[in-house]
């Protein structure tokens, strides 16, 4: 098991957004979390990458409780997360953003590979690799922010709302591009308010309800579910 969470529990001062919470990660697995906005879907993806402190609990991350690891020597464990809004640094270039997700690594010399494999996944940033991030379109700046993750070659790659406003045509491109890093062996957890896409893509998937599981399963089974189409799929 690559990554286990028990019994989670943080709080936003007196309110509890996180009541407890179990889920596991398998390694080669793509799990999606999905759930309303206020699920606590964000704080889970905070809390495992060390942008939040839990109150309770344990995040155990290749067999060692990382709870109290700052976020920054998380990255250099194997977690990285591409942030809800993408959040590039936009008076860069391309390349200086992608240059950033490297900023923990120690292998100097390898980083130039890393590069040339980064853009040959996402051919539009080497077209536009001296480009300022700013003027990049919203899909490209959702590219260049997996991008930017995957330059510190992590484990595990945790995905929040990697769809948000962007175009359908994008949403397809942004998730072809998800489930190829998936399968070039990056295990991934994916946070995503569109259901039918998350649930379309993962193997496993958990439902997250004001701050608890409410349901987990095969991503397969949870698609067929009548009470997950009718709650979350619009159907």
């Amino acid at each position: 098991m690559l990554l286990e969470i028990k019994g989670l529990s943080v709080y936003y001062g007196v309110i509890q957004a996180l009541k407890g919470i179990d889920f596991s990660v398998d390694r080669g697995e793509i799990v999606a979390l999905i759930g309303a906005n206020g699920a606590g879907k964000t704080t889970t993806l905070h809390t495992i990458s060390g942008m939040i402190e839990p109150k309770a609990g344990e995040i155990n991350f290749e067999g060692k409780d990382i709870s109290k690891v700052p976020g920054h020597l998380r990255v250099n464990m194997g977690i990285a997360q591409v942030p809800e809004g993408r959040r590039v640094f936009a008076d860069m270039t391309v390349e200086e953003n992608l240059k950033m997700g490297a900023y923990t690594r120690r292998d100097k010399a390898e980083l130039n590979d890393t590069m040339s494999m980064i853009f040959d996944r996402f051919p539009r940033l080497k077209e536009r690799r001296n480009q300022i991030s700013g003027t990049l379109s919203g899909g490209e700046q959702q590219m260049l922010a997996m991008g930017r993750a995957l330059m510190s070659k992590p484990s595990i790659l945790l995905l929040d709302e990697p769809s948000m406003g962007l175009s359908p045509i994008m949403v397809n491109e942004v998730f072809d591009i998800i489930r190829s890093v998936h399968e070039d062996g990056t295990t991934v957890l994916l946070v995503e308010q569109n259901a039918k896409k998350a649930l379309n893509i993962a193997d496993r998937a958990y439902v997250l309800e004001t701050g608890s599981i409410t349901t987990s399963g095969n991503a397969s089974d949870l698609l067929e579910d009548d009470s997950i189409r009718k709650a979350y799929l619009g159907d």
